[in-house]
């Protein structure tokens, strides 16, 4: 029987657990050029991720891809947590508080080398929310749940070498409706191993500074 609220994964005892490693985690150096808020929710009862596929009206490399909410940081926010609010108030018309927020995992570089902060926060019930996405920049909007992301049989990785030599590996999330791949991948791994570390052990190596995946070679398992 699933637990109100989204079952053990988020249930009281999760997020105080979870909430503690992140603040034992935070901290200090330079402040990250852009946040992504990484969505937490339930839907009929059970956990899940939410994740966006970018308008195709942006153009560009990003175009088309499986995202959470985020974008860069604006001069007038105070921080990464207002920068990933913000950007899903504009991007899914939903206004979350403070609350909601547990707490933020480690920066990550993007394509462009570029640290993004990704905010971890609780939308509830699935159910219980009225989400308006802007489609200039959703295209769509989807649900995984957090038991299909933890089976080995929907996980595979593919490893990127250089000059023909491994330079290291990335996660990616399959059998849903659309591939997870990239920085999304990326933390959504990052999230599996805080909510299920008992679970969900990375089996992917991220360096601290990806070079481009323009200039890589891959091979997906």
């Amino acid at each position: 029987m699933a637990e109100p609220g989204g079952g053990g994964l988020l249930g009281s005892g999760s997020e105080r657990r979870c909430r503690a490693r992140l603040a034992a985690g935070a901290r200090r150096g330079a402040a990250a050029a852009a946040a992504v808020l990484v969505p937490l929710c339930s839907v009929r009862g059970r956990p899940a991720l939410l994740f966006t596929l970018r308008s195709r009206r942006l153009g560009g490399p990003h175009s088309g891809d499986v995202s959470f909410p985020g974008g860069r940081r604006d001069p007038a926010d105070g921080d990464a947590v207002a920068t990933a609010l913000r950007e899903t108030r504009e991007e899914l018309g939903l206004a979350l508080g403070p609350p909601s927020v547990w707490g933020q995992l480690r920066p990550l570089p993007d394509r462009q080398g570029q640290l993004v902060a990704p905010v971890v926060a609780n939308l509830g019930p699935l159910e219980d929310l009225t989400l308006t996405p802007n489609p200039d920049e959703v295209e769509e909007i989807f649900t995984l749940p957090l038991a299909h992301l933890l089976r080995e049989e929907n996980q595979g990785y593919t490893h990127f070498r250089t000059a023909g030599r491994y330079g290291y590996t990335l996660p990616v999330f399959l059998n849903g409706p659309y591939k997870v791949w990239g920085l999304t991948a990326i933390i959504t791994e990052l999230t599996l191993e805080l909510l299920a570390p008992e679970r969900y052990r990375r089996k992917t190596h991220v360096p601290p500074h990806s070079p481009s995946a323009r200039h890589l070679k891959g091979s997906t398992v």
